[in-house]
């Protein structure tokens, strides 16, 4: 049974359009507090877009997907998962990045993730572009790398953008496959789509052995098929799981920067994240929203639902009780 500090704040007790918002109205435990030692999981924005490629904006996304989390209550209504009495969760705040430095902020971002990791803290990030992912991958994988279950319409597994650039949001998996960070025979990619530049990302996949599903692949066979191969593909062993709100349709999630069309639906897209029950999670994140394109926050109400399935099953990992 968790502390009751650690219990966010209920709509019954104060109303969601009042208070400081924090992560699912947590209490907020940044890294100099005692707390911190108590802290099992910590949800931690990453505000930081400087590997975007087109249109800006996810540095935005933490405060929104703040904003927008208020509206998540203590159970899950579909699995009755009560993560919050499961395990102690804390909002941990920010990292704060260098906008003008972009090798500044992976260094600031990793140093901000290693104090996490050596709390013992297991960590669940809110973005930021796809980039933030690779500096946070260098904290969990600095001991040996670990798996990846990945959800986007794009691979990330270019090599590099205009004439030389290595870092970018369309790089970070590439990266973190050269740098050890992960194991590619674990890592799967589920709903990749659109227009491509060449075949040079998904040669780079098959010539090491990450597991590439498509988005044709994914319609066909359904969401419970595709989740048991990935399940299968990372196995029992530390895994990562990354999640691009572009994964989805843009019917249903419009504000990103890189949307593509034809892909899964706000149920699938929560589905998906459901089915992670069972997976050796060491780390999470939820990344490319950008509420420049969507004000409404319907986006980021997207977003932060998807980040609680996976908080459920991340508690239930834990959880002793279990």
């Amino acid at each position: 049974m968790s502390d009751p500090f650690f219990h966010p704040v209920s709509g019954f007790d104060l109303p969601r359009f009042a208070g400081i918002p924090t992560f699912m109205r947590l209490p907020h435990v940044d890294l100099d507090n005692p707390k911190l030692k108590d802290v099992q999981i910590g949800i931690i924005g990453t505000p930081w877009d400087s590997g975007t490629t087109n249109r800006p904006g996810p540095r935005h996304g933490p405060r929104q997907l703040r904003d927008m989390s208020t509206m998540i209550r203590a159970q899950n209504g579909a699995t009755g998962i009560r993560p919050f009495e499961l395990v102690n969760c804390a909002d941990l705040g920010d990292v704060a990045p260098n906008p003008v430095g972009l090798e500044d902020s992976m260094r600031r971002i990793t140093a901000f993730y290693d104090r996490v990791i050596d709390a013992g803290v297991v960590p669940l990030s809110a973005g930021g572009d796809h980039l933030c992912s690779l500096p946070i991958l260098r904290s969990i994988g600095k001991a040996g790398p670990v798996g990846m279950i990945h959800f986007d319409s794009h691979t990330d597994l270019f090599n590099s953008y205009f004439g030389g650039t290595l870092y970018t949001h369309g790089t970070p998996f590439r990266r973190a496959i050269e740098e050890e960070l992960l194991d590619p025979k674990r890592v799967v990619q589920i709903g990749i789509r659109g227009t491509t530049y060449d075949n040079e990302d998904r040669d780079f996949a098959n010539s090491v052995g990450v597991r590439v599903i498509a988005i044709e692949e994914f319609h066909k066979r359904g969401v419970e098929d595709v989740m048991a191969e990935a399940k299968e593909i990372v196995g029992d062993k530390e895994t990562y799981v990354s999640y691009d709100i572009d994964f989805v349709d843009p019917a249903f999630a419009p504000g990103t920067g890189t949307p593509e069309v034809g892909g899964p639906n706000s149920f699938q897209a929560l589905q998906v994240a459901r089915l992670l029950d069972g997976v050796n999670i060491v780390g999470a994140d939820l990344v490319e929203v950008s509420p420049p394109f969507d004000a409404s926050g319907a986006t980021a109400f997207l977003g932060v639902s998807i980040m609680f399935e996976m908080l459920c099953n991340m508690a239930q990992g834990i959880s002793p009780e279990q």
